[in-house]
């Protein structure tokens, strides 16, 4: 666990970020009072003009009190790399799947099948704690590419509950189908709603599933009272917070590259907006996400 993280293979990063945006990196904030654990993070992503590597990302998450993250893979190649990653750094752990966007490409090519057969070996690696980011996308995927999300999605439910791992959902304008699908086919005993992006009544449905609640940075942003609504009627025991970096930079920075340790924006807002004093929800937080992907520690996961 101490061997050098592997560096992305050629072609596997991608770069975001458009001419004219600002991509300055803003400095490292104020610790948390207790450290606690990026939910969901993409490192693969060239995320800037001073682009992090993996290594200074962590170390930098670390000095701001995110002391461990859930690396996410969205197709084979990064799912590969993430299990990698996580294999290398005790701070990582991984989550592997096929983006639902990926779904309708690979069911075209006559890929699926094999991708997701790949994807369930990896399911089984032990830093490997959850299979995502999979669900349903309506946003980018029209109606010709709906069954093949599906499939997908289904499929790796039954990948998560074989392996007794969590898993992770992506929900774009799907909150029906989303649960619909769980409910039909039987939720893992840890689902987590990646980038909780519904109201108050779903928030209530998640509650009364046991499902959990993982919140970004867009609960930050001005245009997202519904979200900060949903925040406050969840249940403590059910949140979780991420970054989605690169992407979904909290408050006051939005539109610049995120990064985990940029986390601490997020949840001093979700203190915030739940009147609740910074350090209890810091450790409730740091239960939470411990309860669903277990120990980052290697010695005590072996236990």
């Amino acid at each position: 666990m101490t061997s050098s993280p592997p560096a992305p293979e050629p072609g596997l990063r991608k770069r975001i970020g458009a001419p004219g945006r600002d991509m300055t990196r803003p400095e490292v904030p104020e610790a948390l009072p207790i450290p606690l654990y990026d939910n969901h993070t993409h490192l693969e992503f060239e995320d800037g003009i001073d682009q992090l590597e993996p290594l200074e990302s962590l170390d930098r998450a670390e000095a701001a009190g995110v002391r461990g993250v859930v690396q996410v893979g969205t197709d084979l190649e990064t799912s590969r790399w993430s299990a990698q990653l996580a294999a290398s750094d005790p701070r990582v752990l991984a989550a592997v799947a096929l983006h639902p966007n990926e779904a309708p490409k690979l069911f075209a090519r006559g890929e699926l099948s094999a991708h997701l057969s790949e994807i369930s070996r990896l399911a089984a690696e032990p830093r490997v704690r959850a299979v995502g980011e999979t669900g349903l996308d309506f946003f980018r995927t029209g109606e010709d590419g709906r069954e093949a999300q599906i499939e997908a999605f289904e499929t790796h439910i039954d990948i998560a509950k074989a392996n007794g791992i969590a898993m992770q959902i992506h929900d774009r304008d799907a909150h029906d189908e989303v649960v619909a699908t769980l409910l039909r086919v039987g939720a893992p005993e840890k689902t987590v709603f990646h980038c909780f992006s519904g109201d108050a009544k779903l928030a209530r449905i998640c509650n009364d599933r046991g499902w959990f609640m993982s919140f970004a940075g867009t609960m930050t942003f001005k245009n997202a009272p519904a979200l900060r609504e949903a925040l406050a009627v969840a249940k403590p025991e059910l949140i979780l917070a991420e970054t989605d970096a690169p992407f979904l930079t909290p408050e006051p920075f939005r539109g610049r590259p995120n990064a985990p340790y940029l986390l601490p924006h997020t949840v001093r807002r979700m203190a915030e907006t739940l009147n609740m004093p910074l350090d209890e929800l810091c450790a409730q937080l740091a239960a939470n996400t411990e309860r669903v992907y277990g120990s980052w520690d290697p010695e005590e996961a072996a236990a």
